[in-house]
């Protein structure tokens, strides 16, 4: 990646002058390199200046001159020029050749193009949706359901090993009140399922939970398009005794104390905010007592990080999760709770809030009925999980390029349509080095920022950026069909190097799609 060799210059280059004694010795800094927003600007743009100003009392502007000088001494073919500009960036602007050769790159690597070595072969446990078992899947599931599905496709694509994993919480408050539903009692849980279970005649909560998860919850997780390597149950927890073995481990560290009745655990020693309660004054176990067994489970079966999507009335597990793994003798940072907000579905300018279905609220199978899988699956990406997300039912159902599922896939279309119609020319060798009208370069650079989203994202999570760059290269794309004649029979070598630009695009268009779930669709 172009930006990685940035960044290594730049490395290089601090060191040479601490060797030089221009630089005072000092620890380098973590190095960003940014994609620029201005063309004018090159492609990418370096603040490392800024950074060093108070470490070696140089101006910005002066340190990025001798960073400047140093990293021209390095002969290589990737960079057209490099600027310094106020108040102390150092600007790169890729060279045509480096962008010429990398689409002969991506049509040598296919569909391993973007795929890195960042995880070190990691075991990850992403366990996501986890939804009581006590009725349908709900949008506000689906949320982290897409989600958790995607991140885990792009630690993937990042060179780990990841593992899906849903828990069923099949003990506790809910399997009661699942009962007292059974039963006619209060609290219950409202919904046609419900009223169906009755009519059955099913008794027993225990039996009601197994024909949720095998005629509600598994079918809807399917038609999300999610497989889970497993299904984990609370209760086994409880048949294994993995609670009274936690419960006696926390004694015997002396982490527990009683008070009103209770058993606390002393979470604050280990960076929780709170004491939290184990066992209750009825005897009953808490869910964290759970949890924290839980966590051992997970632990023992080798994953190296475990990440746990919560919803958004779960803030305050995040310090107790992490108080649990310290005592159970692991690294915080290993445990990775991700706080997903809440959903709004909008039609005609109005909320939704109840379902004929369901006669409670919207059940994703009801969603992905209206609008598919794909455009679910999209529009449940396009936000950070910390932001609330508002589902425009209208949109999702346009069959125009308003509807930005549409666009992309109708792109995609056109891309295949293209190459069908060209024949005649793929078994020619492209000359890429043709390539060299303004779009054609700005399509090139879209297209290689693909590992550079792979990157990003495995670092912060953010995946609302994949669904924005599929955008993007749909974008460029376009601009490059209009402005440059692909086929064209008094020019048979230009023609081969725009085929082969236009199937590098299709190679990483369909990779994105890939890493969202989302089909690509030859023809529309």
């Amino acid at each position: 990646m172009i930006r990685q060799e940035i960044k290594n210059l730049a490395e290089k280059a601090i060191k040479e002058l601490q060797k030089e004694g221009v630089f005072d010795k000092f620890e380098v800094p973590e190095i960003k390199v940014e994609q620029s927003e201005d063309k004018v600007h090159g492609d990418y743009a370096l603040n490392i200046s800024l950074a060093l100003a108070k470490i070696v009392k140089k101006s910005p502007m002066e340190i990025a001159e001798n960073l400047k000088f140093q990293i021209s001494k390095t002969k290589n073919n990737l960079f057209e020029k490099v600027e310094i500009a106020p108040p102390g960036f150092i600007n790169f602007f890729a060279s045509k050749r480096y962008l010429q050769n990398q689409v002969e790159e991506i049509l040598k690597q296919k569909e391993k193009f973007g795929s890195l070595k960042l995880g070190n072969n990691q075991k990850i446990n992403v366990e996501f949706i986890s939804a009581n078992p006590t009725g349908p899947l709900h949008i506000g599931n689906a949320r982290g359901g897409f989600c958790g599905d995607v991140l885990a496709n792009v630690l993937e694509k990042a060179g780990n090993k990841t593992f899906r994993e849903y828990y069923v919480n099949d003990m506790g408050k809910q399997v009661e009140i699942l009962q007292n539903s059974l039963e006619g009692k209060e609290p219950a849980y409202p919904g046609l399922h419900i009223e169906d279970l009755k009519k059955r005649k099913v008794k027993d909560a225990k039996e009601a939970v197994n024909i949720i998860l095998k005629e509600y919850i598994e079918p809807a997780v399917k038609k999300m398009g999610i497989k889970f390597d497993k299904w984990f149950f609370e209760s086994d927890l409880y048949k294994k005794k993995e609670i009274d073995k936690v419960f006696d481990f926390l004694k015997k560290k002396n982490l527990t104390y009683e008070k009103e009745g209770a058993v606390w655990f002393k979470s604050t020693e280990f960076g929780d905010d709170k004491d939290r309660v184990l066992v209750k004054k009825d005897d009953k176990e808490t869910y964290f007592l759970s949890d924290i067994a839980y966590l051992k489970n997970k632990f023992e079966r080798g994953f190296d990080c475990l990440i746990i999507f919560l919803g958004a009335e779960h803030y305050g597990y995040i310090g107790r999760l992490k108080a649990a793994a310290k005592v159970l003798g692991h690294e915080p940072e290993k445990v990775r709770p991700i706080i997903m907000q809440l959903v709004r579905l909008i039609e005609e300018g109005k909320e939704l809030k109840m379902s004929k279905r369901t006669g409670t609220y919207i059940a994703i199978e009801e969603l992905i009925d209206k609008v598919g899988v794909d455009v679910s699956r999209f529009f449940f990406l396009t936000r950070s999980f910390g932001s609330h997300l508002v589902f425009d039912l209208d949109l999702a159902k346009e069959q125009s390029e308003k509807n930005p599922v549409f666009y992309i896939q109708y792109a995609y279309a056109r891309i295949c349509s293209i190459l069908r119609k060209a024949e005649d020319y793929k078994q020619k060798r492209a000359n890429s080095g043709l390539l060299n009208d303004s779009s054609e370069l700005d399509l090139i650079k879209q297209i290689i920022r693909f590992s550079e989203i792979i990157e990003d994202t495995v670092k912060d999570y953010q995946i609302q950026r994949i669904p924005q760059y599929a955008l993007d290269l749909v974008r460029a794309f376009h601009k490059f069909y209009e402005e440059c004649r692909v086929i064209d029979e008094k020019n048979p070598e230009l023609t081969q190097a725009r085929l082969a630009l236009v199937k590098a695009t299709q190679i990483v268009l369909k990779n994105t799609l890939d890493l969202m779930g989302i089909s690509a669709p030859e023809k529309m």
